[in-house]
C-alpha cells in the first residue's frame, strides 16, 4: 500500500460516507501514513471544506477538487475522493450507482465514472473497494516511476 513506500494518504468522501476511512484506518500501521478523511455529504460540506466550486456535485470535476482539497487540508501525498448517487433515486439527473472516483498524487489526478448495481448499501460498498483499488493503482505507477 501506499503507507508502505513512505507516501502519506487522506479521503474526501460524499458517496462512501466514511467508509474509506474506516477501511484506511484498518490497514496495517495506518497511524503513520493514513491523516484521515473528510465526510463532505452535503453540498455545501464539499463548498466550504474542500474549496469545491458551487454548483452540480455529482460530477467528475467535483471528484477531482475533493480529492486535491483533502490532499491540501490534510497534507497528504494521496487523496482519494468520492462522489455519487447511491440511491434509490437519481440526483442530479444521474441514475443510482453513478460514483465518480478520483486519486491525486504526485504526478496529478486522475478521475473514473463508474455505474454500481445495487440498492444504497450495495453501491456504498462497491464505491468503496472501488476507490481502494484505484489509490492502490495510482500509488503502484508512482512507486514504478521512482525506481526508474
Amino acid at each position: 500500500m501506499v503507507g508502505q513506500r513512505g507516501a502519506s494518504v487522506a479521503a474526501a468522501e460524499s458517496v462512501t460516507a466514511g467508509s474509506l476511512a474506516v477501511e484506511l484506518a484498518a490497514a496495517e500501521n495506518a497511524s503513520t501514513w493514513f491523516r484521515g478523511s473528510v465526510v463532505a455529504y452535503a453540498p455545501e460540506a464539499k463548498f466550504s471544506l474542500l474549496g469545491v466550486d458551487r454548483g452540480p456535485v455529482i460530477t467528475a470535476g467535483v471528484a477531482g477538487q475533493m480529492a486535491a482539497g483533502a490532499a491540501r487540508l490534510l497534507t497528504a501525498d494521496f487523496a482519494v475522493g468520492s462522489t455519487g448517487v447511491g440511491g434509490p433515486e437519481a440526483a442530479e439527473g444521474r441514475p443510482p450507482g453513478t460514483v465518480f472516483i478520483a486519486v491525486a498524487g504526485p504526478a496529478g489526478c486522475r478521475v473514473r465514472e463508474y455505474s454500481f448495481d445495487g440498492d444504497p448499501s450495495g453501491v456504498v460498498r462497491q464505491a468503496t473497494t472501488q476507490a481502494l483499488r484505484d489509490l492502490l493503482d495510482c500509488s503502484e505507477q508512482w512507486a514504478r516511476t521512482q525506481r526508474q
